[in-house]
């Protein structure tokens, strides 16, 4: 089978992370794997995987005449660039509900983004979360958790010297406003925590009150990380299924994170880790502070030891997913022309809509009602209208 991944970007990210851990193993399995970007890739911007060198690298210009068995898009806004792939069947790999990472002033990327599971195409996700939000578009998303690499993420290994008192990890960029990093720096200065590190994918050297900063740490050394401090606290506003807490107890820490999208899929509040209700900052800066004692703080490590023990691996993931994509290849799929036509005029009611086109947006309105009205609904949510 010839398969093409999308990808947005090559950079360190937990989403890129799961397309590569997937799309290797299927590569070891036998089939012809490719990722396509917008633009052409060098070496070095994936050298921080071991194993991204493996697949095929191209753009959607070098493969604008090459069929492909499989085209699976796997952000948002390279949906809207799938036709451009010539391919016998298409699938949707959704790591999060997107629209969601846009603030309420974004309104039209928001529509933008949910458009694109009006498309038709079989979905593969990640999180339960994610499944039970598109069944009110009629999809029935076949689930594969994510992995754990268990070689990389273990209890024993190297460590940094270790902290006389609690020593707490936030990870995360810290220019990207849903992963609220620099509020939850801000939270953990004001706890009683004896050291704060971060590990983040923004490229840094230093930041205020955070005692030790780890930036663009390929993921083989986060685990010397983790295993070097007590608690991380993630206090993310959108995941899809969050990846470095389960990191963490991989490695023996517990965690703090919010009741976020995706976070009852392993963390269990007081057994393995500390759930908070967004934003109640309070109760971070409090959490944290009962870590100072170590009978909560060892409870919380061991529980959390026992899920990662029960989690699956890369290679039990991948497999499912490998053997999901196998299924679904013998299934009929939404061919590219109508992806195509879907596609541009998806964008053509994002462009009217910026443009605040009243009249044009009356024909657009006028036709989805007649066409396609659950198309409709979903657009008058977003016009107020």
């Amino acid at each position: 089978m010839k398969c093409i991944f999308t990808l947005g970007s090559p950079a360190i990210g937990g989403g890129t992370i799961v397309i590569f851990e997937h799309a290797i193993r299927m590569k070891a399995a036998g089939e012809d794997v490719y990722i396509v970007t917008d633009r052409k890739i060098s070496k070095e911007e994936y050298s921080w995987h071991p194993l991204a060198h493996t697949l095929k690298w191209v753009t959607y210009d070098e493969v604008k005449n090459v069929e492909f068995d499989m085209a699976i898009a796997t952000w948002w806004r390279t949906v809207y660039e799938l036709y451009r792939i010539k391919s016998k069947k298409y699938i949707y790999f959704v790591q999060s509900i997107e629209s969601k990472f846009y603030s309420d002033d974004e309104q039209g990327l928001k529509m933008l983004a949910e458009m694109t599971y009006m498309l038709d195409m079989k979905v593969i996700t990640e999180a339960t979360w994610i499944k039970e939000y598109l069944e009110k578009y009629g999809i029935d998303a076949h689930l594969v958790h994510n992995g754990i690499r268990k070689d990389t993420f273990t209890l024993e290994g190297e460590t940094y010297d270790k902290c006389k008192g609690l020593r707490v990890l936030v990870e995360g960029p810290i220019d990207v406003g849903f992963k609220n990093v620099p509020k939850t720096i801000e939270l953990v200065k004001r706890s009683n925590a004896d050291e704060i590190w971060l590990l983040t994918s923004s490229k840094i050297d230093s930041y205020d009150g955070v005692d030790r900063v780890f930036s663009n740490v390929p993921p083989s050394e986060c685990s010397k990380i983790y295993r070097s401090c007590d608690v991380l606290v993630k206090l993310s506003y959108v995941e899809g299924m969050f990846g470095p807490p389960l990191e963490m107890f991989h490695c023996g820490g517990t965690a703090i994170v919010y009741d976020v999208t995706g976070h009852d899929e392993y963390i269990v509040h007081n057994k393995n880790g500390l759930v908070v209700k967004t934003d109640n900052e309070e109760q971070v800066v409090e959490y944290i502070n009962k870590l100072k004692d170590k009978k909560l703080l060892n409870k919380l490590k061991k529980g959390a030891i026992k899920t990662a023990s029960e989690w699956v691996s890369w290679e039990e993931s991948s497999k499912k997913f490998y053997d999901t994509v196998k299924k679904l290849n013998k299934l009929d799929s939404v061919n590219q022309q109508t992806i195509e036509y879907r596609s541009k005029f998806f964008l053509s009611v994002y462009i009217n809509y910026e443009t605040k086109n009243t009249s044009i947006r009356r024909k657009i309105g006028n036709f989805l009602r007649a066409k396609m009205p659950r198309t409709y609904s979903l657009y008058r949510k977003f016009i107020g209208r």
